[in-house]
């Protein structure tokens, strides 16, 4: 088993750059809840290799920006032949009327060296063609040879930043559950991977089967379900170690469903025990779990809300699967799913805003999003079984399962953001399930 071993990457100087004299009223910005039709046209343009031992990286970590950019459904980017001029100097002057020209709204460019201690130095501007002037400062991050996928990610995400004005996501993982072998026979182990698919690394073996995966507000630790025992019981693993221990084994009753709380150092999760599920808290340090919910139905799910003050779960306390909320210390539960069908597997969104939910009606499954008091519900996706949402760390794109239908029906993971646009497929070379996004990393 392979150890994750750390990274840490700096931003090491930001540099001026001189403003150019602007055409229209303000800088180039999308409204990302508006919903975009047509993506906007950008150029990134090839960076260049500062030196002959760094040319292979800027190859890659033009092509990693460019993906991850265009990944979003927001942006275009403008084919390279079609340039009437070409970066041949990191520091020279913008021709603007060039890339005006072929329609670009934004140029990114960029420079990579490495330098004779195999370190990555890898610098970025991006300017605004319409108002002639660059969009910030440039940035300049620096990191080892094996880390230039993330500094790639970073160069993405302040692209996105400044012309969305809201924080990027690809400097993060998703950990999840690789599925192998046949429908009626799969084995199941957690593995963990880049948010674009890459990087896969593997937390578990497939001896026993795994379970609906959490990551910590740090990540760099996981819950998760596990049947090692023979029965459900919630482990905790460390992802630098790729070392795990179990969390309050009991042998009278089944624990599933963990999550953390906002601090890290609380757990929600659910216990059955005699046909009934009630969902307990259990403080980390000092393994004293506490009783929230005692009803004769099923309450599981459970999600904090970003400050910690709430949960939202789901129950069938009602005749079927709908989602309550309540404070984070238990008591009194108010409804919020009204619609026809059922609600489970709610997670709060990291902005606070939504509350993310699979939901099934009508035999289809749909991902929606619904306020926070159960308002403004809105569908994203339907197909025969879509499920377990888990959220970007900007709180602006979903991830999930869907699995097709017949008997070679397989689960893969799909993203769509919280417009409903941009639905697509991640590849990977095997079946996949339960994702769990981290937040950004450090």
């Amino acid at each position: 088993m392979k150890v994750l071993s750390s990274l840490v990457l700096g931003l090491v100087m930001t540099f001026a750059t001189p403003l150019v004299a602007q055409e229209r009223s303000g800088p180039l910005r999308i409204e990302i809840t508006q919903g975009v039709i047509e993506p906007v046209p950008i150029a990134v343009a090839p960076f260049l290799a500062e030196n002959a031992a760094a040319a292979d990286f800027a190859r890659q970590i033009t092509a990693v920006v460019a993906a991850d950019l265009v990944g979003t459904g927001l942006f275009r980017d403008v084919p390279k032949n079609a340039y009437i001029s070409q970066v041949s100097d990191f520091n020279g002057s913008v021709p603007y009327p060039d890339w005006k020209a072929i329609n670009v709204e934004a140029l990114v460019t960029g420079a990579v060296t490495l330098t004779s201690d195999k370190r990555l130095v890898v610098k970025f501007r991006l300017f605004d063609i319409f108002t002639g002037a660059p969009l910030g400062e440039g940035l300049q991050f620096a990191g080892g040879t094996d880390s230039w996928r993330r500094v790639a990610h970073k160069v993405a995400d302040q692209v996105y930043a400044r012309i969305t004005g809201e924080s990027g996501y690809f400097d993060s993982r998703v950990v999840y559950v690789e599925e192998t072998g046949p429908k009626n026979a799969r084995a199941k182990r957690l593995a963990i991977m880049d948010y674009d698919g890459a990087n896969i690394q593997f937390l578990t073996d497939a001896s026993s089967i795994v379970l609906a995966p959490r990551f910590s507000p740090t990540g760099d630790r996981v819950l998760f379900t596990s049947y090692e025992s023979g029965f459900p019981q919630i482990y905790e693993l460390s992802v630098g170690t790729v070392t795990k221990r179990p969390l309050q084994m009991d042998v009278e009753a089944m624990t599933f469903a963990p999550r953390y709380a906002p601090n890290g150092q609380t757990v929600l999760y659910s216990r059955a025990e005699g046909g009934n599920t009630d969902i307990f808290r259990l403080d980390l340090a000092s393994g004293q779990p506490t009783r929230l919910t005692s009803a004769p139905s099923i309450e599981t799910a459970p999600s904090f809300s970003p400050d910690g003050s709430k949960i939202v779960f789901e129950s069938d306390r009602s005749g079927n699967q709908q989602l309550y909320v309540m404070s984070a210390t238990g008591g009194e539960a108010s409804r919020i799913s009204f619609g026809q069908g059922r609600y489970g597997t709610p997670v709060w969104s990291p902005r606070g805003d939504f509350i993310a939910f699979t939901k099934q009606n009508a035999g289809r499954f749909h991902i929606g999003v619904m306020r926070t008091d159960g308002s403004q519900e809105r569908l994203l996706t339907a197909s025969f079984l879509d499920e377990g949402p888990t959220w970007a760390p900007n709180g602006r794109v979903l991830m999930f399962t869907r699995e097709s239908a017949g008997a070679d029906g397989e689960p893969a993971l799909f993203s769509v953001d919280i417009s409903g646009r941009n639905l697509k497929r991640l590849a990977m070379p095997t079946a996949a399930s339960d994702p769990a996004w981290s937040p950004l990393l450090p």
